[in-house]
């Protein structure tokens, strides 16, 4: 869709004029991705008209492949306003058009799903699910359990403006029942399903999900990641799990849970928005390269950092020796790290380490 950013703070009431650019939680996604190197396809609905040509010439521009993008004759592209204000404060607005968007008719149908499906990892998000029935229908459709179905990730994002009913959680609880590896934060989660136990009562609620990624705030990150019979569950099945090794595997027919947190570092935000979607770029693009679990969180961090410390939703991340050498860093040193704007740039760790 694309999104209406308001040139200065203030009511949507009070706002005199907005700046275009594009939005989405699986575009943005998918363009991360693509800056880092990565193979990226965007499947989607958009309107035959003058928004759905930036839309489209946009995310290709980023390196995402758009050739499985449907063009609508009858629906228009999808279009939101949202206040300046942080997301997590009362005064923060977002006015969405989407109902009758050509991406509300996305449908079973009306996609191309070999070209969703032909991926190593195909990212979805709770948003889609609640545009439409046929979205919905789609969505369960992408997450039911079948032969050669890539790896499925789900980001939660629950946004109850978008559900017309009250059954809106339950809808993302079974979609993300379905998923390899689930993206969830605290908050959503207690929002959501009422949920106030953390980390491990998420958990609880959520066992099937072979990574399960407990997103809190300043405070990190928390990854569940089930292993049964050996082989560590969710991601990309065949990426080898470094960090633990063949004698951690499980006797066949057995499942455990391996646990790890990872706080985050101390961010100098410019803009709280698209952290989310960058941190599941940087999760997914350390798991298809087949780090350890901690090296992920670690790029999950800092891919989010890139995005808290410049005024969009969209940032480049760090290069990919940059970010490697900052999640090397040993625990006392990662604990040091204060990343602020312009950090992405420089040339090495010593330069975003301090001593508080």
């Amino acid at each position: 869709m694309v999104t209406f950013l308001p040139t200065r703070p203030g009511r949507l009431a009070d706002v005199p004029s907005f700046d275009r650019a594009i939005g989405g939680a699986e575009s943005n996604v998918a363009c991360t991705l693509a800056a880092a190197g990565h193979t990226a396809r965007w499947v989607s609905r958009v309107g035959a008209d003058g928004f759905g040509d930036h839309l489209v010439e946009t995310i290709a521009g980023h390196g995402v492949d758009t050739t499985a993008v449907r063009r609508d004759p009858a629906r228009p592209t999808g279009v939101y306003f949202r206040t300046a204000g942080d997301r997590a404060t009362d005064a923060h607005e977002v006015a969405y058009y989407r109902a009758g968007s050509a991406a509300s008719a996305m449908s079973v149908t009306g996609v191309d799903l070999a070209a969703v499906r032909a991926a190593r990892v195909l990212h979805l998000s709770g948003i889609t699910a609640a545009l439409s029935a046929s979205c919905l229908e789609l969505m369960r459709e992408l997450t039911a359990p079948a032969a050669g179905r890539p790896a499925v990730s789900f980001d939660v994002n629950h946004r109850p403006g978008l559900w017309r009913d009250a059954g809106g959680p339950g809808v993302l609880l079974d979609l993300a029942r379905g998923a390899d590896i689930v993206f969830v934060g605290a908050d959503e989660a207690e929002a959501a399903w009422g949920v106030t136990g953390g980390p491990e009562a998420i958990r609880a609620l959520l066992p099937e999900p072979g990574v399960l990624v407990v997103k809190d705030g300043a405070r990190g990150a928390t990854v569940y990641e089930s292993v049964d019979g050996g082989r560590p569950g969710g991601g990309d099945p065949s990426a080898p799990d470094r960090a633990a090794g063949p004698a951690a595997a499980p006797a066949p027919g057995t499942r455990t849970t391996r646990t790890t947190h990872v706080p985050a570092p101390e961010v100098s935000v410019a803009a709280a928005v698209g952290a989310g979607d960058a941190f599941a770029a940087g999760f997914l693009s350390a798991t298809l390269r087949g780090l350890p679990v901690r090296d992920r969180l670690r790029h999950g961090h800092l891919w989010a950092a890139a995005a808290l410390t410049v005024p969009g939703d969209l940032a480049t991340p760090p290069a990919r020796d940059h970010a490697d050498r900052l999640a090397a860093l040993d625990d006392t040193e990662w604990g040091r790290l204060r990343l602020g704007p312009g950090w992405t740039a420089m040339e090495g760790a010593e330069e975003e380490v301090r001593t508080p």
